[in-house]
């Protein structure tokens, strides 16, 4: 089930099929997702992703961090597309394979979207209008990441657990920032931190 706010056409649900069938083919070699969750790629995965793109403004350059398995980075390179925006995607992942990954299925799903292989601190800046981040740190190192590679009129979003208020007042020790909650589609208890004018404290 796709809700409301991510409708699809039938071409995208096409490529979100392909997709999730590579990401179970690829699973068997190198761990993209838990084996466990693999059985549940549509609601905890390819659903958590789509409901993301509803809530980013419209962006030139959109940066994923830890992009892994190609959630969220993916998904969202393929709703931008279904709706014939121009924005550049750049997924930043350390881990090479899970990057011959990423342009594997960059290429057969025909996405604007470049791989970075390299560690997030180790760039140069990216500036990114809107930058996400999905299970990769704790919300302060983040806004680490954040404070270097979004341009200062950015947005944010990272989709956090449960735990996501203990992390949000961990961090704002460090960091000053604005930010909306906004409950998550998927799991009652889980929330997509929304987060602008990112400043040290």
């Amino acid at each position: 089930m796709i809700g409301s706010d991510g409708d699809v056409s039938r071409e995208t649900l096409n490529k979100l099929q392909h997709f999730a069938g590579l990401v179970e083919k690829w699973t068997v070699k190198i761990n993209l997702v838990s084996r466990a969750s693999v059985s549940e790629l549509w609601d905890r995965h390819i659903q958590d992703s789509i409901q993301l793109y509803a809530h980013a403004p419209k962006a030139d350059h959109w940066v994923d961090l830890g992009s892994g398995g190609g959630f969220p980075a993916i998904i969202l390179a393929l709703m931008a597309a279904q709706e014939g925006r121009d924005t550049r995607f750049t997924l930043v992942e350390s881990d090479q394979r899970k990057c011959v990954f990423l342009r594997t299925a960059i290429r057969e799903l025909n996405l604007s979207a470049s791989v970075v292989n390299d560690r997030i601190e180790s760039i140069e800046p990216l500036s990114a209008d809107v930058l996400s981040a999905r299970a990769l740190a704790d919300l302060s190192t983040l806004m680490g990441f954040a404070s270097l590679h979004m341009s200062p009129s950015g947005t944010a979003l990272f989709p956090k657990g449960e735990n996501w208020r203990e992390e949000h007042n961990a961090a704002k020790l460090k960091w000053a920032y604005t930010y909306e909650a906004i409950p998550s589609k998927t799991n009652s208890s889980a929330a997509i931190l929304k987060i602008k004018e990112i400043n040290h404290v």
